[in-house]
C-alpha cells in the first residue's frame, strides 16, 4: 500500500475509488467497508484509496480547546491502522494533516479541492453518520447531490453487527477499558496489537531479573491499559509468550526516562538464546494483548515491586497453560 502525507503528490493516481474516514482501530464494520470499497474499485479499474486523518479531529479541537483529556483514547497508532489497512488490500492511503486549514475548510470546498480535484474520485463510500466540512455541516446528503453534479457515485454503509452488537471504535474502546480482551478481539476480528520499535530504557527490569522489550509512544493515549499476558510477534519463528504492563507505570523515580509517557513494556517468558541479551533493541515487534491480568499498580520499593511482576509471570504462565489444555482438547474433539 502507498501512503500519502496530504493529497497534492505527483505519485497519486489519477483516480481512485475513495473512503474517508479515522478508521481508529479497523474493526470489522471498517472491513466490511473497505471489502466493498476494493469491489467497487474493481468495477472502475482504479485503486481503492482511504483518507484518514492525524492527528485524530477530536484530538485537534482538544488541544485547541486546552482540554486534552476530552477526545477518546486511542485503539491504535498510526503505524498499526496503517498496517491494518495494508492488510485489508487497500492500493493508497492519504494522511491529512487535520490543522486550522482542514477544520475551516468549507463542505463544499472540501468536495471541489480535495474529494473531486484532488484525488479525482469516481465513487465515494462513507459510513451512515460521516459528517466532514466547518462545523461538520457537511453530511451524506450534500455529499451525494455534489457527485450527481460533478459526476462521481456516492454510497453509504450502514452498520455492522456482530452478535447482535453494534460494531464501532466506541463499542472496542468500551470493551479494552474494561478489560474484555476476548469481546475486543470480536469486534476487531483479531487479537488486540500494538507494534513499534523496541527501545532502550532505564534497564530497570534487567536489574531485577526480568529484562523488557520497551515500546514507546508519544502523543497516544491508549485505550487499553494494565498488566497483560501476550503474544510478542517478530522476534522468533512463533510467538513468544510473555507478561506485559501498558501504561505510564506509575514510577518509583520521578526522573524516570519515561517522562510519564505511555510505554509497553513486555517481558518474554522464555527468551530464545539464540538472540542473546540485546537481541531486541531496534527491532519492530508486535505486542498482541490477550488477556488482562490486572491494573496498573503503584509498588513502594524494589522488593515489593519483584514480588509483584513474579506473581504476575506466574499468573501469565497458568493462562497460556490453559489455552494450551484448551487447545489439546479441541484438537481431540476434531479427530473423534
Amino acid at each position: 500500500m502507498d501512503v500519502f502525507r496530504g493529497y497534492k503528490h505527483p505519485r497519486l493516481a489519477p483516480a481512485c475509488a475513495l473512503t474517508i474516514g479515522n478508521f481508529d482501530g479497523v474493526h470489522r464494520g471498517h472491513q466490511a467497508m473497505l471489502a466493498l470499497l476494493k469491489s467497487e474499485a474493481r468495477h472502475r479499474s482504479v485503486p481503492a484509496c482511504v483518507m484518514t486523518f492525524e492527528p485524530h479531529p477530536r484530538d485537534y479541537f482538544a488541544a485547541r480547546a486546552s482540554t486534552p483529556a476530552l477526545p477518546p483514547a486511542r485503539i491504535a497508532t498510526l503505524r498499526d491502522k496503517l498496517s491494518e489497512l495494508a492488510g485489508c488490500g487497500i492500493d493508497q492511503c492519504v494522511v491529512l494533516p487535520f490543522n486550522s486549514g482542514l477544520a475551516n475548510q468549507q463542505a463544499t470546498a472540501f468536495i471541489d479541492e480535495v474529494v473531486r480535484r484532488g484525488l479525482g474520485a469516481r465513487y465515494v463510500l462513507v459510513g451512515d453518520d460521516f459528517r466532514f466540512g466547518a462545523r461538520r455541516v457537511g453530511d451524506y446528503a450534500l455529499l451525494d447531490n455534489a457527485g450527481a453534479r460533478l459526476g462521481f457515485d456516492v454510497a453509504r454503509m450502514n452498520s455492522y453487527e456482530v452478535h447482535g452488537q453494534r460494531v464501532s471504535s466506541s463499542a472496542v474502546r468500551q470493551a479494552l477499558a474494561a478489560g474484555d480482551m476476548a469481546g475486543a478481539a470480536d469486534l476487531l476480528g483479531r487479537p488486540y496489537s500494538i507494534s513499534g520499535h523496541v527501545v532502550h530504557g532505564r534497564k530497570l527490569g534487567r536489574d531485577l531479573g526480568f529484562p523488557t522489550l520497551n515500546l514507546r509512544f508519544s502523543h497516544w493515549r491508549p485505550a487499553a491499559s494494565g498488566i497483560f499476558a501476550v503474544h510478542v510477534h517478530g522476534l522468533a519463528p512463533g510467538p513468544l509468550e510473555g507478561v506485559a504492563n501498558l501504561g505510564i507505570r506509575p514510577s518509583l523515580d520521578p526522573a524516570d526516562v519515561n517522562g510519564g509517557r505511555v510505554l509497553l513494556e513486555t517481558y518474554c517468558l522464555d527468551w530464545p538464546p539464540a538472540l542473546g541479551t540485546a537481541g531486541g533493541y531496534g527491532k519492530i515487534v508486535r505486542v498482541e494483548l490477550l488477556h488482562r491480568l490486572h491494573d496498573e499498580l503503584k509498588y513502594d520499593d524494589m522488593e515489593s515491586l519483584t514480588s509483584g511482576i513474579e506473581k504476575d509471570c506466574a499468573n501469565a504462565r497458568a493462562f497460556f497453560a490453559s489455552l494450551h489444555v484448551e487447545t489439546a482438547r479441541q484438537t481431540t474433539r476434531d479427530r473423534i
